[in-house]
């Protein structure tokens, strides 16, 4: 089953609209595609995030679509729900108004201690500026509180898919900031392993960073899938796609090396 569930529009900050990305799909020999716009409910965020009201919008116009395409692909509707300690929470409950076929849970920002939200990938700009002006300059200070703010969301809420769960290495390569082979590295990563495999929920190897030219592999990296798998967490192929020619990118190279599950979907719409 070919799918992509991983999917922005220009609801969000994607290129392309949602029925662009639909035909691509289809010309592409795709089963199902899912649409998974960013949302930071119940807060109303800024131009790329959904809003409350927007959110509804979204809604009818993807299930429209599914009706209109039927005969010729599955379409779902999701959302990307965003984590913020005190704000922000991707649990099933925050959107039940628009009753999304599933939800990824991400982590984009990290609390800091002085209460400021420190941007995860905004920019390797940004992620600097965050580190140094709310961490004291301590990146290991910062890497930590990402993976117990991850933590934290994996326990606490009601959603279908763990995003990006090493969304932190999307610098560090070509602006190294930390080493991925520390001691306390690998401990956060077997930390988080540890609450995925009690969560319960499937992880999406994600492509995303290879389309936009950051890294050339998925998240997680081969070390945090390799504990992942040691301790039996499921797996499902995702392209992250901000435009309708990246929906499958590498799926060719991760696809047949991975125990993908075919389908995120737990609860179906009424």
């Amino acid at each position: 089953m070919k799918a992509n569930y991983h999917t922005h529009t220009t609801w969000c900050d994607g290129k392309d609209t949602p029925e662009a990305v639909i035909l691509a799909a289809i010309g592409k020999g795709f089963d199902a595609i899912g649409f998974s716009s960013h949302a930071m409910l119940p807060e109303d965020g800024t131009a790329w995030l959904l809003t409350p009201e927007k959110a509804v919008r979204y809604a009818a116009e993807i299930r429209a679509l599914a009706e209109k395409y039927a005969d010729r692909i599955r379409v779902l509707c999701g959302v990307e729900a965003d984590y913020v300690p005190g704000g922000a929470t991707p649990d099933r409950q925050a959107y039940a108004a628009i009753a999304p076929d599933y939800i990824i849970g991400s982590v984009h920002f990290v609390l800091a201690p002085d209460g400021a939200r420190a941007s995860v990938d905004e920019s390797q700009q940004s992620l600097a500026e965050g580190i140094r002006a709310h961490f004291g300059g301590d990146a290991q200070k910062y890497v930590r509180a990402y993976f117990a703010q991850v933590r934290e969301m994996l326990e606490k809420f009601d959603f279908d898919i763990a995003g990006h769960l090493d969304l932190v290495r999307k610098f560090n390569t070509r602006h190294p900031y930390f080493d991925e082979s520390a001691p306390w590295y690998l401990e956060e990563l077997d930390l988080t392993a540890d609450a995925v495999a009690k969560s319960g929920k499937t992880v999406e190897v994600n492509t995303g960073a290879i389309s936009r030219g950051w890294l050339d592999d998925a998240y997680p990296s081969v070390a945090f899938r390799d504990r992942l798998r040691a301790r039996g967490a499921k797996f499902i192929l995702s392209a992250d796609a901000h435009s309708a020619d990246a929906i499958d990118c590498a799926f060719d190279r991760f696809g047949g090396c991975e125990a993908f599950i075919p389908s995120p979907v737990r609860r179906t719409r009424p």
